[in-house]
């Protein structure tokens, strides 16, 4: 079967845009959740913990698997997963259920979502790859601006459930889409990949400082970005008393304020380096960070003080993590499928920790969150100057 880029851009969307959607979609439901399972918020608040901590496993896992046996068994067997997963969570009577199906849901979502670039990179390469790529970060982006307001009319029109069944079907329905519209890309060279070797490419990864100071600030930056994210239902539904159908709107702004960050990245780039622009992201979230510590001090909490910094904060993200991940990609071009998975996979892993942090204590203030988004802000900054240093190397990493 031929593929163009069109098709391939649509198909690798559809399939790139269920994590976001998980993610997000059920954020408007998480009171009528507690109130189900019968826990508090901020306990139920733990389910994107969880969440996070399954995609990341599944990312790291079923990477590799599938350069191993191919896309399409690992894309579809992920499916068959996060659907029945998805459909489990809707008969969820308690708080360990809803943890526990989660992390399965998000194990075959990571195992989906891993393959969406590994599919273009078997398709395409040079321009038409980077074509495909881009119409995949601006879903990625978009995905989590729609999702908060499809959750909020389906809550309307049933109940909580109605978001994972409205899930379960869309993952029903990539499994036709994927099945019949997508041959198996992998190159048959790619089959001899062992486990030996997977290890081997992870490890080196790991050993190189100037790539760990670029995950450190991909990985810190995302974690304060999901400090917000687990806090927001208890900072506007019940701190600030927003009704469901508002939420979206203040939580949608931090994602135009994403998008505009990825365009003026692109702007600067014309004459800046992506150290450059990754060191004056962190520098704002910084700022950003400080800001809102400020303002709690301060006692000048509300949201006319509170939203604008974090759409600072959140926004910062179009300029850190794109000139953080091809930094990192430029140091290994002879594995960059496996440095990505990695970085993915601690990315998440330090979401689902700032997550626990937010939510484990159950503290009815914003000070958790302000407190991870600053500490995450610190270390972003001092891991990247640290290790990477004061100018980066030229040359990529030696292969292992």
């Amino acid at each position: 079967m031929t593929l163009n880029p069109r098709r391939v851009a649509l198909l690798v969307a559809a399939n790139t845009a269920l994590a976001p959607f998980a993610i997000d979609a059920y954020l408007p439901a998480m009171a009528a959740i507690a109130e189900h399972i019968g826990a508090s918020i901020h306990h139920t608040e733990l389910s994107l913990s969880s969440f996070l901590a399954g995609f990341a496993l599944g990312q790291l896992v079923f990477g590799p698997v599938s350069d191993r046996f191919g896309r399409k068994p690992v894309l579809l067997g992920g499916l068959v997963v996060f659907l029945l997963a998805s459909l489990v969570i809707t008969t969820a009577d308690s708080l360990w259920a809803l943890l526990s199906w989660r992390f399965v849901q998000a194990l075959g979502g990571g195992a989906t979502v891993v393959n969406s670039a590994a599919i273009v990179r078997d398709c395409f390469q040079g321009r038409e790859a980077a074509k495909v790529m881009s119409t995949m970060a601006i879903i990625m982006l978009m995905a989590p601006l729609v999702a908060p307001v499809v959750g909020s009319g389906l809550l309307y029109l049933a109940d909580w459930w109605l978001i994972f069944v409205f899930l379960a079907l869309y993952a029903g329905f990539l499994m036709w889409l994927l099945g019949t519209r997508l041959p198996e890309t992998r190159p048959p060279a790619r089959a001899g990949a062992t486990p030996a070797r997977v290890l081997a490419n992870y490890a080196s990864v790991l050993g190189d400082r100037r790539a760990m100071g670029f995950i450190a600030a991909a990985s810190m930056s995302f974690a304060g970005l999901f400090a917000f994210v687990t806090a927001s239902p208890f900072l506007y539904l019940e701190h600030f008393a927003l009704t469901p159908s508002l939420y979206p709107l203040v939580f949608g702004v931090n994602v135009v304020a994403m998008v505009a960050a990825n365009r003026l990245n692109i702007r600067l780039l014309r004459w800046r380096t992506p150290l450059q622009n990754l060191r004056l992201g962190l520098g704002i979230q910084l700022t950003a960070a400080t800001g809102l510590a400020l303002v709690m001090a301060s006692g000048l909490a509300s949201l006319v003080t509170m939203v604008p910094l974090i759409m600072l904060f959140a926004g910062t993200i179009g300029l850190i993590a794109p000139n953080a991940i091809t930094s990192l990609l430029d140091r290994f071009h002879h594995m960059s499928a496996t440095a990505a998975a990695l970085q993915g996979s601690l990315q998440f892993s330090c979401g689902a920790l700032a997550g626990v942090l937010v939510g484990a204590f159950e503290v009815d203030s914003a000070w958790p969150m302000v407190g991870t988004m600053l500490g995450t802000a610190l270390l972003a900054n001092l891991g990247n100057r640290l290790l990477v240093g004061p100018a980066e190397s030229a040359e990529p990493a030696e292969s292992p």
